[in-house]
């Protein structure tokens, strides 16, 4: 028997609750992770946003691919699917906080972490991530005794409404968007010592892309401060963009903040954002997918960690979600600080190919 994650976001999570409770679906992007699991096996099930272990479900049968609706009416995206028995399920009054002091010092990804810090994310970054078996034990019989008999956890009602996703019907399929509201404080003033961290993880992808044999390319306007970050010596950053598009496309290409090329082909584009609103850099993304919407490059957005829920919000703005290439949440990720950091730190980087990324980057949808 194996412990592994079920993610969970507040739209889910209340889908979910509602249905029959039988059936536990993922996208098809977690098929070949999906066929690590065995029946027997158990999800230990998390909800994002707020941060919350919720529940355990046994598998009893899967995978397999079903696309008739399960949690919505119709378009249901989670296709990769088990049959399932809710053993223990939370509502969300109940539900235990990761934060919580007796959780977060038995787990062994975040023992000795600062809770201000994204280290310990990484075993939550998707769903079907094995969890050590110490682990699942332990949440496991606590989220039964929290069941039995544990104490309340307060929430705001009317925050977590807010942070549902809501449903846009197109032709060819539903799409999820959400609509931020403005804050005071997405309009600050950026601090220079902000300035200078983004710059900084900018030399650092850069020094990553380079460690792995790309070519990179950083705007003309970012090259100064990028190269007085690099450390020691290191291949000259493209003069030019060995690409045949049109000049608008161009324009817009040469002003995201890191691409990464093998030959004639960009692999992958970082934007770093350092504003509180995470909105420029999103925006130059969908521009580059509204000129190109057959461009296949991954994108990532590269931001601090307390900034990852207002990344996610913006990405599912309707008019990013209603692109002609689909969704901007389902062709860009992002990616914290600290990954960038952690990638950094990789041993033997030369040998591997640039999917390492993927390993680190987030999604919207979960």
């Amino acid at each position: 028997m194996a412990y592994y994650t079920n993610l969970f976001s507040p739209e889910t999570y209340d889908a979910f609750t509602s249905s029959e409770r039988n059936i536990s679906g993922f996208r098809m992007r977690h098929e070949n992770t999906a066929k690590l699991v065995k029946p027997g096996d158990k999800l230990v099930c998390y909800l994002t946003k707020l941060s919350r272990w919720v529940g355990i479900l046994d598998v009893i049968h899967g995978p397999f691919i079903a696309d008739e609706p399960i949690f919505f009416s119709e378009n249901d995206p989670f296709v990769v699917r088990f049959r399932v028995s809710p053993s223990v399920w939370l509502p969300v009054d109940r539900a235990l906080p990761i934060k919580e002091d007796q959780i977060w010092n038995s787990l062994s990804f975040t023992h000795g972490q600062a809770k201000s810090s994204s280290a310990w994310t990484g075993k939550l970054r998707g769903s079907l991530v094995k969890l050590e078996d110490a682990d699942g034990v332990f949440l496991e019989k606590l989220i039964r005794d929290q069941h039995d008999g544990g104490k309340p956890y307060p929430f705001d009602p009317v925050g977590y409404k807010k942070l549902t996703t809501h449903r846009v019907r197109r032709a060819d399929k539903d799409v999820l968007v959400t609509v931020p509201e403005v804050q005071e404080s997405d309009e600050e003033a950026v601090t220079r010592p902000e300035i200078r961290e983004s710059i900084m993880i900018q030399a650092l992808l850069t020094e990553l892309g380079f460690r792995m044999g790309m070519q990179i390319w950083v705007p003309k306007s970012d090259r100064g401060r990028v190269l007085a970050e690099l450390p020691g010596d290191h291949p000259p950053l493209l003069e030019r963009l060995p690409l045949n598009y049109d000049d608008t496309t161009l324009k817009t290409i040469e002003q995201i903040d890191v691409l990464w090329l093998k030959g004639r082909a960009i692999k992958r584009a970082f934007e770093v954002e350092h504003t509180t609103s995470v909105y420029s850099g999103i925006l130059r993304m969908a521009d580059l997918l509204a000129l190109q919407p057959n461009m296949n490059i991954r994108l990532h957005i590269v931001a601090p960690s307390p900034r990852k829920e207002k990344v996610f919000q913006e990405l599912r703005r309707p008019v990013f979600s209603l692109l002609e290439r689909g969704p901007l949440s389902e062709n860009c990720t992002y990616l914290s600080y600290d990954s960038v950091r952690e990638l950094a730190e990789l041993p033997h980087l030369s040998h591997l190919s640039d999917s390492v990324v993927g390993d680190y980057e987030e999604v919207a949808e979960e």
